[in-house]
């Protein structure tokens, strides 16, 4: 490392470039296929993810073998918290958009077009007849009749479920300190068991949805967003209970110890974030 205590690879690395490649292409092939030229869309699309994926397992295997030969100092750790905590911060933000897109439909336009405050010669002109009930397909009733996806079944379930794998991987993060390594797998095995059952539950949910209530991301104002804040976050589980089987085959491997543990920190305190935006979602979208 030379007389520097930061740890800065000696090789040049091509997985940034690998990766923006990947990316690249994934967003634009998604792009592409929205917008009707589905054959080089899915082309682009599947040929960005398996880049990605690539990259994925290339760059991060090469941050793990790096971290076990112990060339990370500990201003390279607080750099990592520095990172973790930024990209969470990035991720409240991202929902925070979904999220404000919700309130402003329903404080604001919808009143609008009803008639309310300033809305008085919008409903005049435009929707004479449309009265400000939420949750609303919109004056034009777009996507038809539907049903509201009511929050004591599923998802008060999914909600239960969330909440019980916080307290395991909480559990497992106590064992991990406390060096108790049965516990820790124990713990983080049941947390990505809990997350894999709230993305089926979900998955069920939405076939549900789209079947028997007619509930759809073209159903107007409540269908896009209730699709857009379930469906990110659950993109979101996934990817989380991914990266904590990973966390489990390291932690059965034996590479963390009670006093080096951040891949596993990191992880739980995107877990616990996902966790709060469910409990986000479940007040604000499906019961109130």
């Amino acid at each position: 490392m030379g007389q520097s205590s930061y740890y800065v690879p000696h090789d040049t690395s091509w997985w940034p470039i690998i990766g923006s490649v990947g990316l690249t292409s994934l967003v634009v092939g998604a792009s592409i296929l929205l917008n009707g030229s589905g054959g080089l869309g899915q082309f682009m699309m599947l040929a960005g993810f398996v880049v990605t994926i690539f990259m994925m397992f290339g760059w991060f295997g090469l941050v793990i073998s790096e971290s076990m030969a112990g060339k990370y100092s500990a201003q390279v750790d607080i750099s990592f918290r520095w990172s973790m905590s930024w990209f969470i911060f990035s991720e409240v933000m991202f929902f925070a958009a979904f999220f404000g897109a919700l309130f402003y439909a329903r404080m604001y336009s919808l009143p609008w077009l009803g008639g309310e405050g300033s809305g008085v010669m919008t409903n005049e002109v435009l929707w004479p007849t449309f009265e400000t009930v939420w949750p609303s397909n919109g004056p034009a009733e777009i996507g038809g009749d539907y049903k509201v996806m009511g929050a004591w079944g599923i998802p008060a379930l999914n909600t239960a479920i969330l909440l019980t794998s916080g307290i395991t991987i909480t559990w497992a993060h106590h064992a991990l300190k406390a060096n108790h390594r049965g516990q820790l797998i124990m713990g983080l095995f049941l947390t990505v068991l809990l997350g894999a059952v709230f993305v089926g539950f979900q998955a069920y949910e939405y076939i549900h949805a789209y079947n028997d209530l007619n509930l759809k991301m073209t159903t107007g104002i409540y269908g896009s967003t209730f699709f857009m804040l379930t469906g990110f976050h659950g993109f979101h589980v996934t990817m989380g209970a991914i990266m904590l089987a990973v966390i489990l085959v390291r932690c059965m491997k034996g590479h963390f110890t009670p006093e080096n543990h951040f891949a596993f920190e990191a992880v739980a305190w995107y877990w616990h974030f996902v966790d709060v935006v469910w409990l986000g979602l479940f007040i604000f979208v499906y019961w109130l």
